[in-house]
């Protein structure tokens, strides 16, 4: 657990990330009655019904390294309200993944502390069933958002606070979720989660904050059971195309508490692809990084500013998309074969979500990091050709 607050950072900043996961929620649409066959666009005949959620949240804090131990003595306590809405069939994507439910969900949290204070978080989220019936609902749900601290490290007035950095936070949540059914309409829901916030390390500390929680609550469904389409939609077209992508990304980070600069952080990709099926994009790419933050760092390490090494760094990654129709998360795993000052390990990992707003154009909102310490987020665009 102790470099999991590090990676989780925004996989996401991810959130940042919240805005590609809302166009995901504009895609359920409603549709109305008509048949659906095979060969054609799929069409469904039923309504898209939401949930009313009410939950309590109680939670203790991870003491994930030394730095934070002295944060960790008290349980915080949450409430969260949520809307969700059930998928039926309106997009290809739904049935492919079981009919998940896609939601907003506002979230509250009390950490009974004066050093941390509240946090107050909102975040988009998919629901993917596990086990479904009539009257029993086991579903794993991922969300991410972003999350506001009042109460966050400041040098003169809160330098005590090493988990939260900034006001402006990402939040990672994953939770087990089990619904059982009280009423015609009223559900009685439990769930196992975890929550964590940090910046990303665009400001430092950023130890980030892990809040294993426990959860209790109730839902209020509009139609249950939700009928679904009763055929899946055929595999896309584009199965077993290939595709190239081009793309640039800026990012910034600060060096470290002393240095609060934010410095700018630069790439270019170029990668080739392949769906290979209709879940599921392989990538195989080179890029370039020029991290203007190494620079500094060199300057003031080096004990000649005479012949000093490049800080550019060039690389080749494997890459996977999983995709929801335009939405797409993305993992990488990257190697460096062009690294002149060794600031850095030799491989590195990126999680993040990419929207493709047409056919052409896409954007992502990336978290890059080495050994899960996160590096820097990156702010994306390309093309797909």
């Amino acid at each position: 657990m102790r470099h999991f607050h590090r990676n989780s950072q925004c996989i996401q900043h991810y959130v940042v990330s919240a805005v590609l996961l809302l166009s995901a929620l504009g895609s359920v649409r409603r549709s109305q009655a008509a048949p659906m066959t095979l060969g054609d666009s799929l069409r469904v005949a039923q309504r898209t019904p939401f949930i009313f959620g009410v939950y309590a949240q109680g939670a203790i804090i991870v003491s994930h390294t030394a730095a934070v131990a002295h944060l960790v003595a008290s349980h915080p306590t949450g409430f969260e309200v949520n809307l969700q809405r059930q998928t039926t069939g309106a997009m290809p994507w739904h049935g492919w993944y079981k009919y998940p439910k896609v939601g907003l969900a506002l979230l509250y949290y009390d950490y009974h502390n004066p050093l941390l204070g509240q946090s107050y978080a909102a975040s988009v989220y998919l629901s993917k069933p596990i086990s479904r019936t009539a009257r029993h609902d086991l579903s794993f749900r991922l969300g991410t958002g972003l999350a506001y601290f009042p109460q966050h490290y400041d040098l003169y007035t809160n330098r005590k606070n090493t988990f939260v950095g900034s006001a402006l936070n990402a939040t990672l949540q994953m939770r087990l979720e089990y619904d059982v059914a009280i009423g015609q309409h009223l559900g009685l829901l439990m769930g196992l989660a975890l929550n964590h916030y940090s910046n990303g390390a665009t400001a430092k500390p950023n130890f980030g904050i892990n809040l294993p929680t426990l959860l209790l609550g109730l839902n209020y469904h509009q139609l249950r059971p939700v009928p679904t389409a009763t055929a899946l939609a055929p595999d896309p077209a584009d199965v077993e195309h290939n595709f190239w992508n081009i793309s640039t990304s800026l990012g910034y980070r600060q060096l470290s508490v002393g240095d609060p600069t934010p410095y700018l952080v630069n790439s270019v990709t170029l990668a080739a692809g392949r769906r290979v099926n209709r879940k599921s994009n392989l990538l195989l790419g080179l890029e370039g990084f020029y991290d203007r933050s190494l620079v500094a760092a060199l300057r003031d390490t080096a004990r000649s500013q005479d012949h000093l090494p490049d800080v550019k760094k060039a690389s080749g990654f494997l890459g996977h998309e999983l995709l929801f129709g335009r939405l797409a998360l993305v993992t990488h795993l990257g190697f460096y074969f062009y690294n002149p000052y060794k600031s850095n390990p030799f491989f590195y990992e990126r999680v993040g979500l990419k929207y493709q707003f047409t056919d052409l154009l896409f954007a992502d909102i990336d978290l890059k990091a080495h050994r899960t310490v996160a590096d820097v987020v990156e702010f994306k665009v390309g093309v797909k050709l």
